[in-house]
C-alpha cells in the first residue's frame, strides 16, 4: 500500500517557518515527506532539512519522495524525542526552523495492518507507530488492569463512558482474548447506550484514541521534548507543531507560554529575582485550516498551528 497523506496546514506552516535558502531545518514527523518536500523545495547553497520518524514505511515512502534533493536531505528513523542527539550527530547545534505533524497519518489509518482503525472489524489490535516496540494495543486491551484501562481511556480519550468500557473490556476477556478491531468495538458498543450511539462520532473513536495515545507514549514524548526543541532553534528560528486533538493542543499551548514567560516571581515583586530570562515569544492564537482546505481534506477538521519564534535575549 503506498504512503498517500495529505499534509495539512501546508502553506501555513511554510509561511510561519520564514524559511531562509540557506537554513538548517528539522521535521521530526517527517511521515511521506509532504511537508519536509515543500521545505527543501525553497532550500539551496549550504540548506538542509533533517527529517526523524519512527515508522519504517514513513521513512520507506519519504526516502522515495525527497531522493531528488540528494544530500540535503537527511533521513534517520528516530524518534523526535531524540532530536537533540539526531542533530549533534550530524553536527548541527542550531536549527533555523522545526516542525512537528502530530498525530497519526491517513495511511496509519487507511492499512488495517496497522491495527489504527475502529473501521476494519479484522483489523489486528496493533496501534504501533514504531514496529521495534514490543508492546502492542493487544497487550493493553488484554493485560491492563480495569482500573489502568479506566485511567488511560478517561484521561487520553476524554471519554465520559470510561468505567463502564473498562468494565466490559474485562469482563469480556475473562472469557476469550481480544484479538481485533472488531472484538473492541462490539465491546465499546455495548458499554456505551444506544442514544449516544445513534448520535455523533462512532462510539470507539475516543477509546482508539486514548489507547493509541497510550501505547505510543505520545503525550509524554511531546511534554518532555518541547522545551529541547526551542532551546536548538537559532535566533530568529521557529517551531511549529500541528495538533489534531484539545490534550496535544494543551500541551503545546502551556510550553510555548512557559518558554515566553519563565518568571516564577510573586506578582508583587517590583523586579525579577528568578533568573528566568524569556526565550521568545509565541504567536497569540492558532493557525486553523481556511474553509477551501477543509472542502477538500476532511482531516483537517481539528488541526491547529501553533508558533514560537526564538529570541536571544
Amino acid at each position: 500500500m503506498e504512503f498517500n497523506h495529505t499534509p495539512v496546514l501546508l502553506h501555513e506552516t511554510m509561511e510561519q517557518l520564514n524559511i531562509k535558502p540557506d537554513g538548517i531545518y528539522a521535521d521530526g514527523t517527517l511521515g511521506g515527506g509532504g511537508h519536509a518536500y515543500e521545505v527543501l523545495s525553497r532550500l539551496s547553497g549550504h540548506g538542509r532539512l533533517i527529517g526523524l520518524d519512527q515508522d519504517a514505511d514513513a521513512i520507506q515512502a519519504a526516502s522515495k519522495r525527497l531522493e531528488g534533493f540528494g544530500e540535503r536531505a537527511v533521513i534517520i528513523r528516530s524518534n523526535y524525542a531524540y532530536m537533540r542527539e539526531q542533530l549533534a550527530g550530524l553536527g548541527i547545534e542550531k536549527a533555523d526552523g522545526i516542525l512537528l505533524d502530530l498525530g497519526v497519518s491517513s495511511f496509519q489509518l487507511d492499512a488495517p495492518q496497522r491495527g489504527f482503525t475502529y473501521r476494519e472489524a479484522d483489523a489486528p489490535l496493533d496501534m504501533r507507530m514504531d514496529d521495534r516496540q514490543q508492546l502492542t494495543a493487544k497487550d493493553i486491551v488484554n493485560g491492563y488492569s480495569e482500573g489502568e484501562l479506566y485511567r488511560l481511556i478517561r484521561d487520553f480519550g476524554e471519554e465520559k463512558f470510561a468505567k463502564n468500557i473498562a468494565k466490559h473490556i474485562v469482563n469480556t476477556r475473562k472469557e476469550q482474548e481480544i484479538l481485533t478491531a472488531g472484538d473492541l468495538c462490539a465491546i465499546i458498543c455495548r458499554a456505551v447506550p444506544m442514544k449516544v450511539r445513534k448520535n455523533g462520532s462512532h462510539p470507539a473513536k475516543r477509546t482508539f484514541q486514548a489507547i493509541r495515545i497510550a501505547l505510543n507514549r505520545e503525550l509524554e514524548v511531546l511534554e518532555n521534548s518541547l522545551d529541547d526543541m526551542i532551546s536548538l532553534l537559532a535566533d530568529g528560528g521557529r517551531l511549529c507543531v500541528i495538533t489534531f486533538h484539545s490534550l496535544e493542543d494543551r500541551i503545546v499551548k502551556k510550553a510555548f507560554c512557559r518558554n515566553e514567560r519563565p518568571c516564577i516571581c510573586p506578582p508583587d515583586f517590583p523586579v525579577c529575582t528568578c533568573g528566568r530570562v524569556s526565550k521568545g515569544k509565541a504567536c497569540r492564537k492558532p493557525i486553523v485550516p481556511s474553509e477551501e482546505e477543509l472542502n477538500r481534506n476532511k482531516r483537517s477538521k481539528s488541526a491547529k498551528l501553533r508558533v514560537f519564534e526564538r529570541k536571544e535575549q
